[in-house]
């Protein structure tokens, strides 16, 4: 029996899903892009007790602002554009004995329907638990003030730094709203992200009495490179697909494509000969070189310099994501 875990948004879906919702009203992608890049610096600066990707919990108030329901959620989920070989590649691997996992950050009325499209389990989808139509009853309604002065400021500006967004931010999280009933909606909200990714791995290890050593996992983000390093650091197989900066240092080898079938041969090379057959595959190919947006692959175990994989992950994760491509 083989194992593998993907990332949702990125490896197996293009759009962001909580960037989609804040789409949904007015200015919502502005005020979106500022939160992303605030979560960014709280990741980087290594805040207390946050996790990459809780972006979901500093969102979740002004979802309940704007009144976005459930149903919002499951609609995106349904028109949601599938990466390119996705669906090939979980069934293939599921013919081959494959057991397939998702660990994502998503909101879960998003992520287990994707996940049903691809046919994922539920039982094997790690996800964010958003009550959100439960959240709309919590909130006091005079709270949302402190929202409306802080949307008015992040769209009058023309452009904000890094310095900026920290300190406006910090004062409206940490201080503005701690007293309010905003404060106990994000305090709801436990996103599946950094550390509880791999807590999530780990709980299904176990659940199948397998090491890390024996899985793979497969992100692109932020949100992903812890859950990257421990797989790597166990023997395991950690595969950076169209990542970023902050996710790439931390894989056993990358891919960048315009489509995940592209994998195929390294995960056959994995279930005949594990690690070492996957590294001669790799560097066979990455010898050879992609093809257009297609098949570029870079061993990165014990790489210093990540500048060219770097430069072509990013070019094609800008192909492939489109606008979600600008986020961490």
């Amino acid at each position: 029996m083989k194992f593998i875990a993907f990332d949702l948004e990125g490896p197996l879906v293009v759009q962001d899903n909580a960037y989609e919702l804040m789409k949904l009203f007015p200015g919502g992608d502005k005020i979106f892009e500022v939160i992303s890049r605030y979560d960014d610096l709280l990741t980087l600066e290594g805040r207390p007790d946050y996790e990459p990707g809780d972006t979901l919990a500093l969102i979740a108030p002004f979802l309940v602002y704007h009144g976005i329901v459930e149903d919002h959620i499951s609609a995106l989920a349904r028109g949601a554009t599938l990466v390119n070989g996705a669906e090939r590649l979980t069934f293939k691997l599921s013919v081959a004995g494959w057991k397939v996992f998702c660990i994502s950050t998503s909101y879960q009325q998003y992520a287990r329907h994707i996940a049903h499209r691809l046919n994922i389990f539920s039982q094997n989808v790690a996800c964010t638990p958003f009550p959100i139509d439960e959240l709309q009853r919590l909130v006091s309604r005079e709270d949302f003030h402190y929202i409306e002065h802080l949307e008015a400021e992040l769209l009058a500006q023309q452009s904000v730094d890094d310095a900026w967004i920290k300190k406006r931010l910090d004062r409206f999280y940490w201080q503005d709203i701690q007293k309010t009933s905003l404060a106990r909606i994000m305090e709801k909200v436990k996103p599946v992200g950094g550390a509880r990714k791999v807590q999530a791995l780990k709980r299904f290890a176990e659940n199948h009495r397998q090491p890390l050593s024996a899985w793979v996992v497969v992100g692109d983000s932020i949100t992903d490179f812890k859950m990257l390093q421990t797989v790597d650091q166990a023997g395991g197989l950690a595969i950076a697909f169209n990542a970023n900066q902050y996710a790439l240092p931390y894989a056993t080898m990358g891919l960048a494509s315009t489509h995940l079938d592209d994998l195929l041969p390294v995960l056959e090379a994995w279930s005949k000969g594990g690690r070492p057959a996957v590294e001669t595959v790799v560097r066979q190919k990455e010898k050879a070189g992609g093809s257009g947006n297609r098949g570029h692959f870079h061993w990165l175990s014990g790489r210093e310099d990540m500048t060219t994989p770097l430069e072509i992950h990013q070019r094609i994760r800008r192909v492939v994501r489109q606008e979600a491509a600008r986020l961490g």
